[in-house]
């Protein structure tokens, strides 16, 4: 069985910086591209970074530039750094190990003044 766990979000002003971190249990980690996905009241959960177990990388338009999405197959850690948030990133991030499709509890972010 696989386990997700993330950590990092909070309370962080426009403009500020925030890295999400999701480390996964079991031996699928290195083979299965990750992703994170946020989901904010009233909205359904959109995708908002993948990497490939090869490193490819993509974004949601709505955070290209801002956001980096990286992995380390060592520490079985997927990260999200995220960079001049505003406060429409407000949502609970998700990280997602797509290789039996497992998903983590989720860690808040807010963005507020």
């Amino acid at each position: 069985q696989v386990q997700l766990t993330e950590s990092g979000g909070g309370l962080v002003q426009p403009g500020g910086s925030l890295r999400l971190s999701c480390a996964a249990s079991g031996r699928h980690f290195s083979v299965s591209t990750m992703g994170w996905y946020r989901q904010s009241p009233g909205k359904e959960r959109e995708l908002v970074a993948t990497i490939t177990s090869g490193g490819a990388r993509d974004y949601a338009n709505s955070v290209k530039g801002r956001f980096t999405i990286s992995r380390d197959n060592a520490k079985n850690t997927a990260y999200l750094q995220m960079n001049s948030l505003k406060p429409e990133d407000t949502a609970v991030y998700y990280c997602r190990l797509y290789l039996g499709d497992y998903w983590g509890q989720g860690t808040q972010v807010t963005v507020s003044s």
